[in-house]
C-alpha cells in the first residue's frame, strides 16, 4: 500500500515521485505482477520516514506511465480503479505497509437526478478552467451520478478528510447530496 496525503478516486489520475527504497521495491513487485497497488489517505504520520497509518478504505492504483523526472527521481502516473477496504495490514522490514484487502464492486450506473442537475454543469466549468483532458469526453459521462460525484470530489477544494468521506460513501446520491451542500462554500459572494 502507498499511504499518501491525498485521496485517489476511481477514474482519477495521479502523478507520484518515487524515491524511498520501500516504494521502489513495491514498484518492482508491481511490474512483475499486475501493475496495481493500493493508495490510502494517511490518517496518522507522514509520507516519508516511518510507516504512516493509512485509512481503512482506499483505491487500487494501476500504473499507466513511468518517466525520469528532471531531478533524476522516478515518476509514475497511476489511474484509480476499484475501491477497497483493508481487512488486515502488516509492515515489512523495509517499512512497506502490506494489506489484505476486499475490493468493492463498482457502483451501478445511475443517472444524475434533477435535484442535482447543477452539479454536472459545475463540473464542466471546473474541467474547462483546469484544461483537463477528459473535459470533452463522452457527454453521457456527465449524466452518470458516480462519475460526476468522483470528479467533483477530486476537483473541488475540499479537505482530505472530506474527500476520504466521499470516497467511502457507497451511495452515489448521498455523495452528490454532500457535494451539493459543499458547493456554496466555494462560491464568491
Amino acid at each position: 500500500m502507498f499511504p499518501l496525503n491525498a485521496v485517489l478516486f476511481p477514474g482519477s489520475t495521479l502523478g507520484l515521485r518515487i524515491f524511498e527504497a520501500r516504494y521502489l521495491d513495491m514498484l518492482r513487485e508491481c511490474a512483475r505482477g499486475d501493475g496495481v497497488f493500493g493508495v490510502c489517505l494517511i490518517m496518522e504520520g507522514n509520507e516519508t520516514g516511518e510507516p504512516a497509518s493509512p485509512a481503512a478504505v482506499g483505491t487500487l492504483a494501476r500504473i499507466v506511465d513511468f518517466d525520469t523526472m528532471p531531478d533524476g527521481l522516478l515518476g509514475i502516473s497511476v489511474t484509480g480503479g476499484a475501491r477497497f477496504r483493508v481487512q488486515k495490514s502488516r509492515i515489512r522490514n523495509n517499512g512497506l505497509v502490506i494489506g489484505d484487502v476486499r475490493e468493492w464492486p463498482d457502483e451501478p450506473g445511475v443517472p444524475v437526478p434533477v435535484e442535482f442537475s447543477l452539479l454536472p454543469t459545475i463540473l464542466e466549468r471546473l474541467a474547462e478552467q483546469a484544461g483537463l483532458a477528459w473535459r470533452n469526453g463522452p457527454r453521457e459521462r456527465y449524466d452518470d451520478a458516480s462519475w460526476v460525484g468522483f470528479r467533483l470530489a477530486e476537483l473541488l477544494p475540499l479537505g482530505d478528510l472530506e474527500r476520504q468521506h466521499l470516497l467511502e460513501l457507497t451511495d452515489p446520491m448521498e455523495r452528490l447530496a454532500a457535494l451539493r451542500d459543499a458547493v456554496p462554500r466555494f462560491q464568491k459572494p
